[in-house]
């Protein structure tokens, strides 16, 4: 039964994937409707549906004690990388630094959502990942990339991060609301106001994966070579060993059974995000890394998850 949902989620996926793909093919919307989709999703609708959702889950079930696997096997992975890379890769900090990233953070919104949504059916379970990537992995990423390209440290600049992400800034929002209705016993926002912001959301998944669909087309990875073998480790790091990491802790350490063993183990079989990418070229220093592999990633993380759906689904 979990592999049936599995395949049916992808297979909804994988359409709306399709016709963004067709759609850049037959040049529709033109050369730009790649950007213009990603910005209208990050800046309006994903915020708006992570808003939606989360002020109307109840506050324990936003902080499950999963976020606790999440964490650990994300910082298990970076801890790897950066170890086979002191013994086989040798490079510098900037890039070392890039495929850490590379290795343990999630694609929590362009296809965490869409799998959180059609596999899981809950949305709500990418709140926690993406409070924690943008709260604290996003940050000291950040700082060591600044560390490492320019000699100094802009803490101005860092401790702004967190508040150029709309999806962090609309997430907290969101749980403060869920907070505020828990102590009145009613729901505070009125459906005047609701209502338009949850229609908003609702474009969201499509248009995300749309864009991804788009991002597809005339894509050439692999073309460096020097960076194939750190590539082929981030991905293998990031779609094999943080779901089974993931798997010993929740199973062993913290006793979870069912649903909530299966949905930690396909959250940390996501693929790469594409954020790694942005910050790769802000800081001009492996960009080529990062998006390989991110691409790598995405292309391999539909097989590892159906494989999770056969085991635990």
């Amino acid at each position: 039964m979990g592999l049936l949902n599995a395949l049916q989620g992808f297979c909804v996926i994988g359409i709306v994937i399709l016709a963004g793909y067709i759609a850049a093919r037959l040049r529709i919307g033109g050369s730009s409707a790649q950007m213009v989709l990603n910005r209208f999703s990050f800046f309006v609708c994903s915020p708006c549906l992570m808003f939606a959702i989360l002020s109307k889950e109840p506050i324990f079930d936003i902080f499950h004690s999963s976020i606790v696997v999440a964490f650990a096997s994300a910082m298990a992975v970076g801890v790897i990388f950066l170890i086979v890379n002191r013994l086989h890769f040798h490079m510098d900090a900037a890039h070392a630094t890039i495929g850490a990233l590379n290795s343990l953070y999630l694609n929590s919104n362009n296809i965490g959502l869409p799998i959180a949504t059609y596999i899981l059916d809950d949305p709500a379970l990418v709140a926690p990942i993406l409070v924690m990537q943008q709260a604290l992995f996003t940050p000291v990423g950040l700082t060591v990339l600044d560390m490492a390209t320019t000699g100094r440290v802009s803490a101005k600049e860092v401790l702004k991060q967190p508040f150029h992400q709309p999806m962090l800034i609309a997430s907290l929002l969101g749980i403060a609301v869920s907070v505020v209705s828990a102590q009145t016993g009613w729901f505070v926002i009125p459906d005047f106001l609701y209502d338009p912001i949850d229609m908003i959301g609702d474009a969201a998944v499509p248009m995300i994966l749309m864009a991804f669909g788009m991002s597809l087309h005339g894509t050439r990875p692999m073309q460096d070579r020097t960076a194939r073998q750190a590539t082929v480790t981030v991905t293998v790091l990031k779609n094999l060993v943080m779901p089974l990491v993931a798997f010993l802790l929740s199973y062993f350490v913290m006793g979870f059974r069912g649903p909530t063993l299966y949905a930690c183990v396909v959250l940390a079989a996501l693929p790469t995000g594409q954020n790694v990418y942005n910050y790769a070229a802000r800081y001009n220093v492996g960009t080529t890394f990062a998006r390989d592999g991110i691409l790598l990633s995405t292309m391999t993380s539909p097989v590892v998850i159906a494989l999770v759906a056969v085991l635990l689904g």
